[in-house]
């Protein structure tokens, strides 16, 4: 299997501040453009830790090849 490149991001803002997320562009080798889905956790560290792990376990188990 070839290398693969996961592209993410985090920054953490006050809950109340937040209005909308939009998705991020990629711009690849090849001319296109991907997008980046941007997803957001709220709560506690811990309660955000908890999510953050499970949604990695997920998004892995969409792509049970690798």
């Amino acid at each position: 299997m070839a290398n693969l490149t996961l592209v993410y991001g985090m920054r953490l803002l006050p809950a109340d501040e937040v209005v909308s997320v939009g998705e991020a562009p990629v711009a690849l080798k090849n001319g296109n453009e991907a997008h980046v889905t941007m997803h957001v956790l709220e709560g506690s560290r811990e309660q955000i830790e908890k999510q953050l792990r499970l949604s990695i376990d997920a998004f892995f188990d969409f792509y049970p090849e690798i």
